[in-house]
């Protein structure tokens, strides 16, 4: 007797909870960059469905991985962000640019004594909720293996301390700390594949 399985459609045709392969099928055949998984239990596809599915679809031992083992393209209708720092601890600014024509969405900073992967950290968050705001779930992608893993843990790991000079930074973190915890998104968060397309968009250039 075939096990009962329950499926959620994150991103296809019609998002939602589906009790046979079949329905599943229907939504995702063909649609591009589709986002589903099977289910044991109602209970956890149900959970699963309100949750950020890169918790679910992420490798073992929360790996991250590179948007290049399922897409050799980039997806250009999706947005990217990039932080610089001169100096560790140094001048930070993060941005966000739409990465069909690089057009700049945001762009935070310079702050004082800040870090790269906190700059990082904070555009990702940014980015998630801007793209709430509008209610779109555009992908998300950033070249920081650290920032996603500080983003999915809702935390930002910096071992930084905190001075006089970077207070309103801490504020920052704190606020997006809040944001991450109050508020579930579905948008993709991938890592740019800088060895095979070269610098993420939103890269500052000062390399």
């Amino acid at each position: 007797m075939a096990v009962k399985k329950y499926y959620v459609v994150w991103r296809g045709v019609k998002p939602g909870l589906y009790d046979s392969w079949e329905e599943c099928k229907a939504q995702v055949t063909g649609f591009d960059h589709a986002l589903y998984k099977s289910f044991s239990t109602r209970s956890e596809a149900e959970h699963a469905f309100t949750d950020n599915p890169w918790k679910h679809l992420a490798p073992k031992k929360n790996e991250l991985r590179e948007a290049s083992q399922s897409d050799n393209s980039i997806i250009r209708q999706s947005l990217a962000v990039d932080a610089a720092c001169s100096g560790n601890p140094g001048r930070m600014e993060y941005r966000g640019v739409w990465v069909e024509d690089g057009r700049e969405l945001f762009h935070v900073g310079p702050i004082e004594e800040g870090t790269n992967n906190i700059g990082e950290f904070l555009a990702i968050v940014h980015a998630l909720a801007l793209l709430q705001k509008s209610g779109k779930r555009t992908p998300v992608y950033t070249d920081s293996v650290n920032a996603l893993k500080w983003v999915v843990n809702k935390k930002c790991n910096t071992k930084l301390k905190q001075t006089d000079h970077n207070k309103m930074l801490f504020e920052w973190i704190t606020r997006a700390e809040k944001w991450l915890q109050q508020n579930n998104y579905d948008n993709p968060l991938l890592k740019w594949n800088t060895k095979k397309w070269g610098e993420i968009p939103a890269d500052f250039g000062r390399k």
